[in-house]
């Protein structure tokens, strides 16, 4: 059996902690869990009475008895809490980000290295067989040579009601960024995963545009490769309906993503032969229309990176969603953030790191305590 041991027992580490007491991950099982709220321990008592709990990472570590940390705490302290655990001996598994700045985390994978431990983020997202079949088909060359890559993610709403759910949520201090370091670095992965890290980003973050908060609710951000396609990401959390919409397009044609389908217009001939052997004025490429099969529901998700994990400990399979990868969406993040910082251009390969740190850290000091819910309800009694 392999030994799960959860850090922060909020939200995922909650859903991680069912789904290990469910038992729907052959050969592992829940061994303990830490967090420095009483109540939260209240609660995995209530939810596992036999599993070990913890008021803090350090007398878990010292107690041991499991063989893998799960990092389940709010973001700045993610590459803090996993080199605890290496430098304990552990195998380790971080949610998603790896963090909030590229230095900490490079620090963190250096450790991790060092360690020769099992070293996995929580990139969920790659299980999804329709990014998996998207990526085999960009490098398999089925598109041709790319030209644009347009990514509307907007399917992530959240209402007042959720950034005022918890102090740290949704300000500098407490988690480092708004929708690019909490829900969006899923499709930061998986652009990087599959189109690689962009040359030069210019983009545009729009703080507190929809809610009540300090940090970004609304993004926009441009992206250059050199000698090849542009691309564009959008995404928000105060859009209702949203949409999940990918579109490649490339010299063979295009592709229409969303979370469960894919269509591919295939061009009868290349467009860049077509342009060069065409003389009809307003003339196009001939395509047809192709309906790409693949398995449906999104795959196993956070399950099914508790499992590869499982196997990769125990020599059954290669290790799928390797941690030091994480730092490769969140150097898109950094850059993204430090474009509309500083009003220009950034290139994810030269980061300027110490700027980077110097404006982020200007932030974190001048983030303001959250107002509770109950009092800003009580501002806004007698006013409807």
């Amino acid at each position: 059996m392999v030994r799960f041991a959860i850090a922060g027992f909020g939200n995922m580490g909650t859903g991680h902690a069912r789904t290990l007491l469910e038992g729907r991950i052959p050969d592992a099982v829940l061994a303990a869990v830490c967090d420095i709220r009483p109540p939260r321990l209240e609660a995995a008592a209530e939810m596992a009475p036999s599993v070990a709990r913890h008021d803090s990472l350090d007398t878990m570590l010292s107690a041991g008895g499991f063989d893998v940390l799960l990092v389940a705490v709010p973001h700045p302290l993610h590459p803090d809490f996993c080199i605890r655990g290496f430098r304990a001996g552990y195998h380790v598994l971080c949610e998603k980000p790896a963090g909030i700045d590229v230095r900490s985390v490079r620090e963190m994978n250096r450790v991790a290295r060092d360690s020769g431990r099992v070293f996995a983020i929580m990139y969920n997202q790659r299980t999804n067989p329709v990014y998996r079949k998207v990526r085999d088909m960009i490098r398999g060359g089925e598109l041709g040579g790319l030209k644009r890559v347009v990514w509307a993610m907007t399917d992530w709403y959240r209402p007042q009601s959720y950034h005022d759910s918890s102090e740290w949520r949704s300000t500098w201090k407490g988690e480092g960024g708004g929708v690019l370091v909490n829900q969006c670095p899923h499709q930061l992965d998986l652009w990087q995963w599959i189109f690689g890290l962009p040359d030069r980003v210019r983009a545009v973050c729009h703080e507190g545009r929809y809610h009540d908060i300090e940090v970004e609710d609304d993004v926009t951000a441009y992206f250059e490769y050199r000698d090849g396609p542009t691309g564009t990401f959008l995404t928000s959390t105060g859009e209702t309906p949203g949409e999940n919409r990918l579109v490649v397009t490339g010299d063979l044609g295009r592709l229409d993503v969303t979370f469960d389908a894919i269509v591919f217009r295939r061009n009868r001939v290349p467009e860049r032969v077509f342009e060069a052997t065409n003389r009809v004025p307003f003339g196009a490429p001939e395509f047809e229309t192709i309906r790409i099969d693949v398995p449906s529901g999104g795959g196993p998700q956070h399950a099914g990176v508790l499992s590869n994990v499982t196997d990769a400990i125990l020599g059954r399979a290669p290790l799928e969603f390797p941690g030091e990868e994480g730092i490769r969406g969140l150097t898109l993040s950094n850059s993204i953030h430090l474009s509309s910082w500083t009003d220009g251009w950034v290139s994810p390969s030269s980061l300027d790191e110490d700027l980077f740190l110097d404006l982020l850290g200007r932030k974190i000091a001048a983030s303001r305590p959250k107002r509770t819910l109950r009092e800003q309800v009580a501002d806004t009694r007698g006013t409807y």
